[in-house]
């Protein structure tokens, strides 16, 4: 059984990627400053700005309850760092910036300096400058890809490009696995609902390029990742393999970024967010499509 740290497993999508973790049989302490209902994982309260919190929690005890008859602390096989300040927009930007950079800066140096080899964070497809920019803003190709010259404008995708590359340094100077996971839009089970409403405004999602994940197979792909050794440091687009609309992909780009350079040929429903790599270095296999919950 490995033993894994979640950070942020309290929120959207990481309840129920913490939740196909434990399927898994991994053991899993979630360090979140909310708690998480869930019986088989156990939320410790932890400030992640504060580095001295980090350096306590990765070298915490993992299991349920205090009356266990054994509390030492046992090596972390793997971290998952998840928490954040999810958006612009919720809090002032530069309070978003340090959050999300600080807090992620300490888990990497935490988890090096106690050496654990393999640690996935979470990175955003707002990477790509397009979602949350000031003025409308078209990407130089589809589909998206982790060479793509990522240049936004907003704090948000500034402090993902600023922990994508402090992974790297990291990654480089302790001779890790590092991963950083560039999400697409997180979708929970009950949301598949909300679909046939984006179908009638197609133009909705176009910011997102109309990508999505189900928040289950995010939990899948953050197995994988656990699973493959040996790659360094790494970004992955973490999206599925279709669009979120019910029209063809060459529709939605014909209609809505008819000028974008299409760099190869794309399937009748094929993501705009590409997951090829994903799929061939990491093995990931989608096993959730909005297809499968939503009645055409």
């Amino acid at each position: 059984m490995k033993r894994v740290i979640f950070t942020g497993g309290s929120g959207k999508a990481g309840k129920h990627a913490l939740q196909v973790l434990l399927d898994y049989g991994y053991q899993v302490l979630n360090l979140d400053i909310k708690p998480l209902d869930n019986p088989a994982a156990r939320t410790l309260t932890t400030d992640l700005t504060d580095s001295g919190q980090v350096f306590n929690a990765l070298t915490s005890y993992m299991g349920l309850h205090e009356f266990d008859p054994d509390l030492r602390a046992q090596p972390i096989d793997a971290v998952i760092h998840f928490a954040a300040i999810p958006r612009i927009m919720i809090a002032p930007d530069n309070e978003l910036y340090r959050i999300n950079v600080m807090s992620t800066y300490n888990v990497l140096e935490a988890a090096v300096k106690l050496g654990i080899r393999k640690i996935i964070i979470a990175s955003s497809e707002t990477t790509y400058g397009v979602v949350f920019a000031d003025t409308p803003r078209e990407p130089d190709y589809f589909p998206l890809d982790e060479e793509y010259d990522v240049n936004p404008m907003d704090s948000y995708a500034l402090s993902k490009i600023v922990n994508e590359r402090t992974a790297r340094g990291f990654a480089l100077r302790a001779k890790a696995d590092i991963y950083a996971l560039r999400i697409g839009n997180v979708i929970e089970p009950h949301e598949y609902a909300l679909f046939p409403k984006w179908f009638k405004d197609p133009g909705l999602r176009k910011k997102i390029a109309w990508s999505y994940i189900d928040a289950r197979d995010l939990g899948d792909l953050c197995h994988r990742c656990i699973e493959t050794d040996g790659l360094g440091f790494q970004i992955f687009n973490a999206a599925s393999g279709d669009t979120s609309s019910d029209l063809p992909t060459r529709e939605l780009l014909k209609r809505f970024y008819p000028s974008v350079p299409v760099k190869r040929d794309l399937g009748e429903f094929e993501t705009l967010l590409s997951n090829k790599k994903a799929r061939e270095m990491l093995g990931f296999q989608q096993k959730h499509f909005w297809r499968n919950y939503v009645k055409p």
